[in-house]
C-alpha cells in the first residue's frame, strides 16, 4: 500500500482520557495514535492521524482523501449522529471507509443509535475502546490489499 490510511477523529476526541473515562477509557488520543503508528509499522503501512472539532475541516479532509489516502477510518464523534454533510462527503469519494466508535453506540442513548456515517461505510467497529482503532487498521489493510469494497 503506497498511500497512507487516513484516520480521522471528530469533536471532543482530543479530550480522551479526561472525558467520561468510564465510557471512553483512560487512554488519550495521543496514546491511541502511538498504538496506531506501532500497528501500522508492524503491518508495513503508513497512517495519517488527525483530529478536529470542526465539521468543515473534517469534510475538507474527506474531500481531499482520494488524492492522498488508500482509505479512511472515521471516528466522527457526535457528528456521526447529526451530519448529513459528512455523509455526502463520504459518498462523494471513491475510497473504502470504516466507521469507528470507542463505545458501543447501540448500548447508549437512543439518539446515538442513528448513524449518518454508516450508509457510506464498508464496515463498522464499535465497543472495543482504543483497541477498535487497531482492528480498523487491520481491516483497512485487508480491504485495500484484497481490492474488496462494500
Amino acid at each position: 500500500m503506497s498511500r497512507p490510511i487516513l484516520i480521522l477523529n471528530g469533536p471532543n476526541l482530543n479530550m480522551l482520557g479526561a472525558r467520561e473515562p468510564e465510557i471512553y477509557g483512560r487512554e488519550t488520543l495521543a496514546d491511541i495514535e502511538s498504538r496506531c503508528r506501532d500497528r501500522a509499522a508492524a503491518l508495513n503501512v503508513e497512517i495519517a492521524f488527525r483530529q478536529t472539532n470542526s465539521e468543515a475541516e473534517l469534510i475538507g479532509w474527506i474531500q481531499e482523501a482520494p488524492a492522498s489516502a488508500a482509505g479512511v477510518i472515521l471516528n466522527a464523534g457526535a457528528y456521526t449522529h447529526s451530519s448529513i454533510a459528512i455523509l455526502d462527503a463520504l459518498q462523494a469519494v471513491d475510497l473504502p471507509v470504516i466507521e469507528l466508535h470507542l463505545s458501543n453506540i447501540y448500548r447508549r442513548e437512543p439518539f446515538r443509535h442513528r448513524s449518518y456515517v454508516s450508509p457510506a461505510a464498508d464496515g463498522i467497529i464499535c465497543g472495543f475502546g482504543a483497541f477498535g482503532y487497531l482492528l480498523a487498521i487491520e481491516a483497512m489493510v485487508e480491504r485495500t490489499e484484497s481490492g474488496e469494497s462494500g
